[in-house]
């Protein structure tokens, strides 16, 4: 089973975010913040990791950085509402960039597409 870290500081789109891609089979790690989603990579080495930006304590561009340092063959989905940041050259080290949506379809085949 593969394991997809959920890095999102909104508790009611992390829930969500479990709910849904575990009933498509994934094993789901969450954290609430780009410092939290750092130390998780270094307990689980997750397959995947979807990462919002605007968040306390770290963002997810920061964090990104400092994980893909360290696990540079993490794939990474940028979701976050602001579709801004996708001209931002610090978010191209992601392998994909979504844009929020109450439907989770986009992501969930970014993520089939990525990791399978």
């Amino acid at each position: 089973m593969k394991t997809i870290l959920v890095v999102e500081d909104d508790k009611n789109q992390l829930l969500l975010y479990q709910q849904e891609l575990s009933l498509e089979g994934y094993n789901i790690v969450t954290a609430k913040d780009g410092y939290e989603a750092v130390k998780k990579v270094k307990e689980y080495t997750p397959d995947l990791v979807v990462m919002d930006i605007n968040m306390p304590k770290m963002n997810g561009i920061e964090s990104m950085g400092k994980i893909l340092s360290e696990h540079k063959n993490i794939p990474f989905i940028i979701n976050t509402a602001y579709s801004s940041y996708k001209d931002d050259f610090k978010s191209w080290s992601a392998d994909a960039y979504v844009v929020k949506s109450s439907d989770l379809k986009e992501l969930k085949n970014k993520i089939k597409e990525l990791i399978g």
